[in-house]
């Protein structure tokens, strides 16, 4: 064997060795910090739907006990999502619905949307978009208060023609530049309060839930 095919086998076989340890390596470490990436993911969407809903206003854990959403146009789900219904003392007093803006300047607009028993919005928070920083993203309460202008609304409030944007003729602010954005939100946000008032009784009723999801799996 020549020398220099010795050295290229030796070569190879190092180069070898070295993938096999390094890819051992990254995958014991993703093993190992798996289980903190996970707990870290769960207390940040945690905060984020507790952030829709009004402090002390309930007592369960709403990751646990959270409910799988159909896909449905009126919340703009291509893909089936999750309710995260808030109890306190056992009885359902809100919902936090999982919603897509599809319309959006750059694209989807993902949403979580907390309604009240009574039909009001508790509040609505953006998970993540693509909108142009420092022009469409005023929709992040990090940037700006604009999505709290939510808060408290309803069906009938206001009335179904001024759920718009004022340059719309509607009731909501928005900033010159960019109405693409929250005339996008609006909508979602109306639709979910739709979604909400065609499905209330199971959204709030655990057993009326779950003789649902019994009749659809045909048990």
């Amino acid at each position: 064997m020549t020398t220099v095919l010795r050295e290229s086998l030796t070569t190879a076989v190092a180069l070898l060795v070295f993938s096999v340890v390094g890819a051992g390596l990254l995958s014991g470490t993703f093993g190992l910090t798996r289980p903190s990436i996970e707990r870290s993911e769960q207390a940040d969407k945690l905060a984020l739907v507790a952030q829709t809903l009004p402090a002390g206003s309930y007592d369960n854990d709403l990751i646990r006990d959270a409910r799988p959403l159909p896909a449905d146009a009126l919340l703009g789900l291509k893909r089936p999502g999750l309710a995260y219904p808030a109890r306190s003392a056992g009885k359902t007093a809100a919902v936090v619905l999982e919603a897509v803006a599809p319309d959006g300047y750059s694209g989807e607009i993902r949403l979580l949307v907390g309604i009240l028993a009574d039909g009001r919005v508790a509040g609505v928070r953006v998970v993540t978009h693509r909108e142009t920083p420092g022009l469409g993203d005023y929709i992040d309460i990090q940037r700006s208060a604009w999505i709290r202008q939510f808060d408290g609304r309803g069906l009938g409030d206001p009335p179904g023609e001024a759920w718009k944007v004022k340059k719309d003729g509607g009731r909501f602010d928005y900033r010159a530049g960019a109405t693409v954005t929250p005339r996008a939100v609006v909508k979602a946000v109306r639709k979910a309060l739709e979604y909400f008032a065609a499905h209330r009784a199971e959204l709030l009723s655990p057993a009326a839930a779950e003789a649902k999801a019994r009749k659809e799996a045909g048990t």
